[in-house]
């Protein structure tokens, strides 16, 4: 302690004798002042640079000061990787489990759907359900939006303000835009599954845009953007609810109105298993984008909420293997394939809120559950004395993951994870019950209103076209429905095609 005070002693008498001297503290302050000029001018010239190249043959208006302009990079691929999902992943999917004389019509489904989708949305549904008019409020709860155009260039440009409570993110309107239509639009053609291989097209036409606006927009107002359901606590990250839940019961509401297939139809014949299983990697790397971009931004949460979605996906897969060796006693790519998608669903309402823990435990379940949904609910469900014929097992593999997700968020949503995206929330694990019941009142909702809307929806249509194709059109299949098809024979050769193949060989020599 001496020595030390004795040091310290010295070295302020040795101070003090320097700033004593007049001619050094002069020079120590020029040489100061100059270090300040020349840091500033490095400072100013780092600056010039980064600005010019940054903006480099842009307007200034281009990048405004709310812009983060990685958050807008992850937005536009993420939206990107999600439209990926419909557009080839669901159309190769789906065109892949049809019967080969349905394929055409399969895929044209899908395919439309995402057309059809895209036009409602930017004229009404999506400030129908994202905007930030209320057209309707019961005691301070937003009931519904305001349809509305979506057209205008100081729209598209503008920073993006979301729902009745104004929520305002550090992107452009048009990429919020362009990222919900792609959610919006994947969720009609899910349910294509349903009613393959016999839905008119005509009357497919009519209901998608119907359904979207008046279904899906306003789901996505009281649950993405802030509107009643919210305001109650009902949390659905990505879409479990909004997207799956509904079209798992727009799936049922559907394969009852529509009617069952042509007896012989009625089963699981694939045209392709390569298709599937192309279609099936296409979508599950794509639901990166589905679940990674649903923070608007590239945060902390996106990269929890991208690992736990991969993670769900393989211990549902992994489940659903074990579940077909037990019941079947060998695996198969269709369980496979299906099992990664109810990984993936079940994941989706959960996927920011959790920990790998939990999201370790959504994909088991969702490789149990759905999987005895499939097998053994489903074929049990009947509407007036008829079973139910859902094609592809739409409403288990959705509905049911969408559900089970859905309540497994309300047991295991972590606070260590929720603190980067909404703070106050936390599951049942975590001391907090009541979430658990919110979250089952939340999927009770959405169930009752997507089955009435789509039935009542379907029963109107068929009041204007059939809602299946005729017996004689069904026994033909896409020749029948569009006039072409997507498995020929080679035309035998006509008798001028068969001389100019005997000449090339005398001409060649």
């Amino acid at each position: 302690m001496n020595s030390s005070r004795s040091i310290h002693e010295t070295a302020t008498n040795k101070i003090a004798e320097i700033f004593g001297n007049r001619r050094v503290v002069a020079v120590l302050a020029l040489a100061g002042f100059t270090l300040f000029l020349l840091g500033t001018h490095t400072a100013g010239a780092q600056t010039q640079t980064t600005s010019s190249s940054n903006l480099s043959g842009y307007p200034p208006a281009s990048v405004p000061s709310w812009l983060d302009t990685g958050s807008n990079s992850w937005m536009l691929t993420a939206a990107t990787l999600v439209g990926l999902q419909s557009l080839p992943g669901l159309v190769i999917f789906y065109g892949g489990l049809s019967k080969k004389r349905f394929q055409v019509n399969t895929m044209m489904m899908v395919f439309y759907a995402f057309a059809a989708v895209l036009v409602t949305f930017m004229l009404a549904g999506y400030q129908f359900g994202f905007g930030t008019g209320i057209g309707l409020s019961i005691d301070g709860y937003a009931i519904f939006g305001i349809p509305s155009l979506a057209l205008s260039g100081a729209f598209s440009a503008s920073q993006a303000v979301i729902g009745p409570f104004s929520y305002a993110v550090n992107v452009p309107t048009s990429s919020i835009v362009f990222f919900q239509f792609v959610f919006a639009a994947i969720t009609p053609a899910l349910f294509v599954g349903a009613i393959m291989e016999r839905m008119s097209f005509k009357a497919w036409m009519i209901f998608v845009p119907l359904w979207s606006l008046l279904v899906y927009s306003p789901l996505a107002y009281w649950l993405f953007a802030g509107g009643w359901l919210n305001q109650l606590g009902v949390v659905d990250f990505s879409g479990g609810y909004v997207i799956h839940l509904s079209a798992g019961t727009a799936a049922l509401a559907s394969a009852i109105a529509v009617g069952p297939r042509l007896l012989k139809d009625r089963n699981v014949r694939p045209s392709s298993l390569g298709y599937i299983m192309i279609g099936a990697g296409i979508i599950w790397l794509g639901w990166n984008g589905f679940n990674g971009g649903d923070p608007y931004g590239a945060t902390v949460d996106a990269s929890v909420a991208v690992l736990n979605t991969e993670f769900a996906a393989a211990a549902s897969v992994v489940a659903w293997m074990l579940m077909d060796y037990y019941f079947l006693k060998k695996p198969t790519s269709i369980g496979a394939a299906t099992a990664c998608i109810t990984g993936l669903v079940a994941i989706t309402p959960a996927a920011g809120y959790v920990d790998p823990y939990g999201a370790l435990i959504i994909g088991i379940a969702a490789g149990i559950i759905p999987y005895l949904s499939l097998y053994k609910l489903a074929p049990k469900l009947k509407w007036r004395g008829q079973t139910i014929d859902d094609a592809m097992g739409v409403f288990p593999a959705h509905g049911i993951a969408g559900i089970t997700g859905g309540l497994l968020t309300g047991i295991l949503a972590d606070p260590v994870v929720t603190q980067y995206i909404d703070p106050s929330l936390k599951g049942l694990a975590y001391g907090n019950p009541m979430q658990l019941a919110i979250q089952a009142f939340g999927a009770a909702v959405v169930f009752v209103y997507v089955f009435a809307v789509s039935f009542a929806l379907l029963k109107l249509i068929s009041k204007v076209t059939p809602l299946q194709y005729s017996k004689e059109v069904l026994e033909i299949g896409d020749k029948a429905m569009h006039g072409e098809e997507e498995f020929t024979e080679d035309a035998p050769p006509t008798e001028a095609t068969a001389t100019l193949m005997e000449e090339k060989p005398s001409q060649q020599q």
